[in-house]
């Protein structure tokens, strides 16, 4: 925020001057109907009333250029604000939302929108245009020391009215907005259910649900909107009640001869000068205020950005894994779900973690992959955290397939390729290693078959069979695959039996989450896995051994006991 806020503040400081000239212009108009009134008029001059047209054509003229360029540097800056945050904001949304799948992901790009809007509407000049209020207070107390103190007590009342707004309407506004987002929530994480409500006709009770939310918001959004409309109204009523008392002030004046016609004018047309940006604020108010609960948000989230870009890139991996005395506790339990969990792997080594059902297989898989950071403890490939390697280094040295696989909505060529720059001959010999070739080739476009949202267009075994691609792609070093034979075929099983065994002879890490013997019969080492420790851990012979005796075992107790 510190690198963004020192490219604004220059825009910001010519948008400033510019309003003081804009305002400084803004003179001329009541100038022009002084002079009109009190000497025009007055001596019947038509050269005189010529001159002044002329030299007010060149004022107007020199005002419109320069809110032309200040409207333009407003939409400069709203361009900046989303150019500069918004890819920053997504990428630590990605982070987050790998690491809290709970957390809100859409907020921080709304956000950003609401920031930019408040650079690019008029409250911002409304903001620029208000200091410089003082400059026709000046004015109208150089026509009569009385009009200016009428003046002053008008901002002074306009003022007042703005600060009340902003004290009895802040919470509200914020109050409203967490709501809106708490509902936003709740349908965005029901609809990843569609299938679930509407097989088991659970849809009118989720709209029960959201409707109770959305009636907290309609709540709040009707005591924000009562007291912004109040306020607006007041504004306007109370805006034009004061150009009326002194404009009655000013005719006083000139009916006891203490003032003319023109400065009574004059008076006039500067106050309502003065106070039209106070009018306006308090009509944005809802925009400025949304724009500081995203400003405070923002600056809550940023507080990552300058560590993501200040690592220094570490040399490519070989693969040595050392996992030490890791634990894991998800954010707001005091339950751990990983506990003291310690391993080594040398490069090139195979390991299969089995275990039951919650026994935090998944979770370890993720803390493997540096996806999550461990609560104590650490992995380290080759000696470095995954958890602080920056991802961009460490991502293309990585594979993982998760147990719940979801493509993206480009081609699969595109998907294998990582989303980015497509090489056919790097996307056909992952396509290869993964022994997904001939499948990826019977598809409709081949390569080219768009698989649509989130992969609905393929079937559970093809996208998995794909994910295994996209994690091969390139040359990763450490590979990491969470049940990836959970919806594949005999003929998916053998594929991907023969794709664990071509990373074995290339010497590539691997860890397999599974159940199955298929793949277990290809690993040197096992790891069982038993609410949250370490059960067993050792050469895949010996592990299995002795689970086959601890079975057998279990089985003869319970025939003596029968």
């Amino acid at each position: 925020m510190k690198n963004l806020w020192s490219e604004l503040r220059p825009l910001l400081g010519s948008m400033g001057l510019f309003s003081l000239c804009i305002n400084l212009l803004c003179l001329v108009q009541a100038l022009f109907m002084l002079q009109v009134f009190d000497r025009v008029l007055t001596t019947y001059s038509q050269e005189t009333l010529v001159v002044l047209l002329a030299g007010t054509a060149v004022a107007l003229l020199v005002m419109l250029l320069l809110d032309y360029v200040r409207q333009r540097l407003q939409a400069v800056l709203g361009t900046l604000v989303d150019e500069r945050l918004a890819p920053q904001v997504v990428a630590t949304l990605v982070e987050r939302a790998a690491r809290t799948p709970q957390a809100g992901g859409a907020e921080g790009i709304r956000d950003v929108a609401s920031l930019r809007n408040v650079f690019a509407s008029n409250g911002l000049t409304a903001l620029f245009d208000a200091p410089w209020a003082p400059i026709y207070l000046v004015v109208i107390w150089a026509f009569h020391p009385v009009l200016g103190i009428g003046a002053a007590l008008a901002l002074a009342l306009m003022l007042a009215l703005a600060w009340l707004n902003d004290r009895l309407s802040r919470r509200a506004l914020e109050g409203l907005q967490g709501s809106g987002r708490r509902a936003g929530r709740y349908v965005d994480s029901s609809l990843r259910n569609a299938e679930v409500l509407q097989a088991l006709g659970m849809t009118r009770a989720l709209l029960a649900r959201w409707r109770a939310l959305q009636d907290d918001t309609a709540a709040l959004s009707l005591s924000a909107g009562r007291s912004s409309t109040l306020f607006g109204a007041l504004t306007r009523c109370l805006r034009q009640a004061i150009q009326i008392a002194l404009l009655a002030l000013g005719a006083w004046l000139v009916l006891t001869e203490q003032a003319s016609a023109g400065i009574m004018i004059a008076t006039t047309v500067l106050l309502g000068r003065a106070l039209q940006p106070v009018e306006q604020l308090v009509g944005s108010w809802r925009m400025l205020a949304d724009g500081r609960a995203a400003y405070r948000r923002l600056a809550q989230l940023s507080a990552g950005f300058e560590e993501r870009t200040g690592q220094l890139a570490l040399p490519c991996p070989q693969g040595r894994l050392e996992v030490d005395n890791l634990s894991f506790r998800a954010p707001g339990s005091h339950q751990p779900i990983l506990f003291h969990v310690a391993f080594i792997l040398a490069a090139g080594e195979s390991l299969a973690i089995l275990g039951p059902s919650a026994a935090g297989k998944s979770t370890l898989a993720r803390l493997l992959t540096g996806i999550w950071a461990p609560s104590t403890g650490s992995a380290r490939l080759d000696g470095a955290d995954l958890a602080y390697w920056p991802r961009q280094d460490l991502g293309p040295h990585i594979g993982y397939v998760p147990q719940d696989v979801e493509l993206f909505d480009a081609t699969v060529a595109e998907n294998i390729a990582r989303l980015g720059q497509v090489s056919s001959d790097a996307v056909v010999a992952a396509a290869v290693r993964a022994n997904a070739h001939e499948m990826i080739l019977s598809l409709p476009q081949g390569y080219d078959t768009q698989v649509g949202e989130h992969g609905l267009r393929l079937s559970p075994g093809q996208r998995q069979r794909i994910a295994l691609a996209r994690a091969l792609y390139g040359n990763p070093r450490l590979v990491v695959l969470d049940e990836p034979n959970s919806n594949l075929d005999g003929a998916g099983e053998l594929a991907l039996a023969h794709a664990v065994n071509g990373l074995h002879e290339d010497g590539v890490t691997s860890i397999i989450i599974t159940h199955r013997p298929s793949l277990i019969a290809h690993v040197d080492k096992i790891l069982v896995l038993e609410a949250g420790r370490v059960k067993r851990f050792g050469p895949a012979a010996e592990v299995m051994k002795e689970m086959q005796r601890q079975a057998q075992s279990t089985v003869d107790r319970a025939v003596q006991s029968a």
